[in-house]
């Protein structure tokens, strides 16, 4: 004990920080602050070891009250994926993530698999690979294909998060949507 009071005494009074400084080129913050929604994708699977740790990335998405009431749907078949979202090139993945539908607990539900899709989303991209979020082809999904994807009774699909190879070149700057500037959406008080 007195040994670990000493070396801490030590570290404090060098004023040597304990964590890494905090910066824009920061591992855990790269992959945040350079994200992108990539339009174009290269042909190529999505390997079963990427998908797991992109799935483990959502699994430990924060949840309200830690109820996780959410569903990932893996869609590997490449003919389902392109009739859930036509823009799917070949070896891209779809991750329907559902929920209950529940009135009482929906919109904690909808945050929650928001949250856990974005924890995929930035997982793919720290692994190199594209990802693009979609809500839009959610009301045909509920409508049409819920028995086809095997959603658990009484879920319905909140958002999906296409996953796939990046061509080479592809970046924020040639892929993207332009984004809003920090002055146009953020207010400090």
């Amino acid at each position: 004990m007195k040994k670990a009071i000493l070396f801490f005494g030590v570290i404090f009074v060098l004023g040597v920080p304990l964590l890494p400084a905090q910066s824009a080129n920061d591992p855990a913050l790269k992959p945040i602050i350079n994200n992108f929604s990539a339009r174009d994708y290269s042909t190529g699977a999505v390997t079963r070891a990427e998908l797991d740790l992109i799935v483990q990335a959502g699994v430990r998405a924060p949840s309200a009250s830690n109820r996780q009431e959410w569903h990932f749907t893996v869609v590997q078949d490449q003919a389902l994926a392109k009739q859930l979202v036509p823009q799917t090139t070949d070896g891209n993945v779809l991750i329907v993530v559902s929920a209950p539908g529940n009135p009482a607990t929906k919109e904690r539900s909808v945050l929650d698999c928001g949250l856990a899709a974005q924890s995929m989303f930035l997982a793919a991209q720290a692994l190199g690979l594209g990802a693009r979020q979609y809500t839009s082809p959610i009301a045909g999904i509920n409508n049409n294909f819920k028995s086809a994807l095997g959603l658990p009774q009484g879920h319905d699909a909140v958002i999906v998060v296409r996953i796939g190879r990046l061509p080479a070149g592809v970046d924020a700057v040639s892929s993207a949507s332009v984004r809003k500037s920090k002055e146009e959406v953020v207010t400090y008080k």
